[in-house]
């Protein structure tokens, strides 16, 4: 009996935890940092053009980059800096449109770092 009491005492506490790492900002994120990423995002990291205004994507060029699709990793904050970086082939694109690395804007590391901050914000809204 004492063993069902701790591991249901362990299932109510563990739960709360795990959702609020699910919801947490990646290490080294914060919403200044989102702020900026977003900055960019319309603005000198050019994401926009093909992203749209809003992120929710362009026909014919950019993903909607709002929801809890990602066609081209599992959405984690490092895989959005790696893919940023690396870019999206034509033959990997979902329309056929290729992302440049660094979607062609000339940004620094520590700039695709604040953007992906900002695209993995869109779709974790409850961290923001």
């Amino acid at each position: 009996m004492r063993m069902n009491v701790v591991f249901v005492a362990t299932l109510v506490w563990a739960a709360p935890l795990a959702a609020q790492q699910a919801d947490s900002l990646p290490p080294g994120v914060t919403a200044a940092t989102i702020a900026d990423g977003k900055k960019i995002f319309a603005g000198p990291g050019l994401c926009s053009a093909c992203h749209g205004p809003a992120a929710k994507g362009v026909q014919g060029l950019g993903a909607n980059l709002t929801d809890k699709e990602w066609l081209h990793s599992d959405g984690s904050y490092e895989a959005l800096v790696a893919q940023i970086t690396a870019g999206v082939p034509a033959g990997k694109s979902s329309t056929g449109v290729p992302m440049p690395a660094k979607g062609g804007a000339s940004l620094s590391e520590a700039q695709v770092r604040t953007v992906a901050a900002y695209v993995w914000s869109l779709s974790h809204a409850a961290a923001r």
